[in-house]
């Protein structure tokens, strides 16, 4: 069984509408870095200019937010679910 990656909603026009991807990655960065290899506009909302995960993108390991669990380096294992989770920003006054 792979790692899977959940694709939020709003980032699925990226991915030919696929709510989840599978890969093979042992980290929280090959997990991405594989994402955007396989859905090149994807990237720029996955990572920022510096090439970090971009500041309201929060990503979580089977429910556990990732910069609590080691950042990207975090090891994944088969089975594993990544949620990509894009901050809501705004409102009305």
């Amino acid at each position: 069984m792979p790692v899977t990656i959940e694709i939020p909603t709003a980032f699925r026009r990226f991915t030919a509408g696929a709510p989840k991807v599978d890969c093979s990655a042992t980290t929280i960065a090959e997990a991405l870095t594989e994402l955007i290899a396989r859905f090149p506009e994807l990237s720029r909302h996955v990572r920022d200019d510096s090439g970090q995960i971009r500041q309201f993108l929060n990503v979580y390991l089977n429910e556990e937010d990732i910069r609590f669990l080691g950042g990207e380096s975090c090891c994944v294992k088969e089975g594993d679910r990544v949620l990509l989770v894009p901050s809501i920003a705004g409102g009305s006054r």
